[in-house]
């Protein structure tokens, strides 16, 4: 059984927080991809009436995901902008491994944002 840790972000606070998700919630997060959007009941019940987006996440390793690489694949490509490589010049380009855009049981982390979040009937007075 896979286990994620999942970094959701929330844009409005500026704060992150880290949940541990396993079973079978995880199991439905495989196969998603980068920009997907979940429902936050899937990470945690704290999380209930908000969406999130998948932005990316890193493998075991510690190897990025790239949301222009297709597949779950791990491979050596030629960089010239993050994620996976910063340079410290112009124009400068290097090989490195990076991870696809999908959700393998390979991957560890997975962070997200959230994008929505549903208002209660008592707040809209």
């Amino acid at each position: 059984m896979p286990e994620f840790k999942v970094v959701v972000s929330d844009p409005s606070t500026g704060k992150a927080k880290t949940y541990v998700v396993k079973g079978e919630s995880a199991m439905r997060l495989i196969g998603l991809k980068i920009g997907d959007i979940i429902d936050g009941l899937l990470v945690s019940n704290e999380l209930k009436g908000k969406k999130l987006e998948i932005r990316g996440g890193s493998d075991s390793s510690g190897f990025p995901m790239r949301p222009d690489i297709p597949g779950g694949v791990k491979k050596r490509v030629l960089l010239s902008v993050p994620p996976g490589f910063h340079p410290k010049e112009k124009g400068e380009r290097r090989r490195k491994t990076v991870r696809g855009n999908v959700i393998t049981e390979d991957i560890v982390q997975i962070n997200v944002k959230i994008v929505a979040e549903e208002k209660s009937k008592e707040k809209k007075k």
